[in-house]
């Protein structure tokens, strides 16, 4: 790292972020037409944001930041990956790690990981099925749509809601601050599949004020003390594979798990890899 990046990693651990990250949300939800339309400006040309694929490409249009933020964009924009054994990539970004959970341990960057126990807030029989299974980690800019969708078809069984800190998850900062996604706070949710177990574990950074699934709707904020947990009937949340499950306010980050011999991952799946929503990322295994 340099020392510039190791200044901006050390910058953060004072911060206080739910705080930041508070006052960035009421900002984002104003509609107050000057603050609504100085930010969606200036982030626009920022990020050189492509509004053409948006269903709505007129910015006046969004009743504020936050609508414009998590955008829904035209069906043809982000087509799915129709083979009936491929992995879609449950959001738009690039890969920050994918492989192999080896001794619990999941790659955060070179020469430093975190465990899938702590990940899923520290209760060994929700880690215990992705043990020696597969993982892949999507980051998210400013620039990205930022809804997710499901990889596969599947049943929710549980949501958890893991309290943390919200340090910025980009490449510096993963490389810098230990165990970062298993520290951030996150939402989990497990699901059952044709293929066994499935986490999505969406991660919050600063300035995510807020995380949302479709089923519960917003999640964070509050931010809880503890870890709290909801579990599903059989069969109440059932999402096809493409369909959208939840979203980031500004940019973060999703961590996809499965189980041992479950997934193949292609080979060009390497850091740094831009990925798209709906588009191949592996196989099931046992349509190989």
């Amino acid at each position: 790292m340099s020392l510039l990046e190791k200044l901006f990693v050390l910058g953060q651990y004072p911060l206080p972020h739910h705080l930041l990250s508070r006052v960035m949300g009421q900002l984002t939800h104003s509609r107050n037409p000057w603050i609504k339309g100085q930010m969606i400006q200036r982030i626009s040309k920022l990020y050189d944001i492509d509004l053409s694929e948006a269903l709505e490409p007129h910015p006046e249009a969004y009743g504020c930041f936050n609508d414009f933020f998590t955008r829904a964009l035209k069906p043809e924009a982000r087509p799915i990956d129709p083979s009936p054994c491929g992995i879609a990539s449950p959001a738009d970004g690039y890969i920050s790690q994918k492989g192999v959970i080896e001794e619990g341990a999941i790659v955060q960057a070179k020469g430093m990981d975190y465990s899938v126990l702590s990940l899923l807030g520290g209760d060994t029989d929700r880690a215990l099925p992705f043990e020696n299974g597969t993982f892949a980690t999507i980051y998210l800019s400013p620039r990205d749509y930022h809804r997710l969708h499901m990889p596969i078809s599947g049943t929710l069984k549980e949501m958890i809601h893991v309290p943390g800190r919200l340090f910025s998850v980009n490449d510096a900062t993963a490389r810098g601050v230990p165990g970062l996604f298993a520290r951030n706070e996150r939402v989990v949710a497990l699901f059952d599949t044709a293929m066994g177990p499935m986490a999505l574990v969406l991660v919050g950074a600063i300035f995510v004020a807020s995380i949302e699934t479709v089923w519960h709707g917003v999640v964070t904020p509050p931010t809880l003390t503890k870890v709290t947990s909801c579990q599903y009937p059989e069969g109440q949340v059932r999402l096809e594979k493409g369909a959208e499950m939840g979203r980031f306010n500004m940019g973060s980050t999703i961590v996809v798990l499965f189980a041992q011999q479950a997934v193949e991952w292609k080979a060009d799946l390497v850091p740094g890899h831009p990925v798209k929503m709906g588009e191949k990322l592996g196989t099931l295994i046992q349509g190989l």
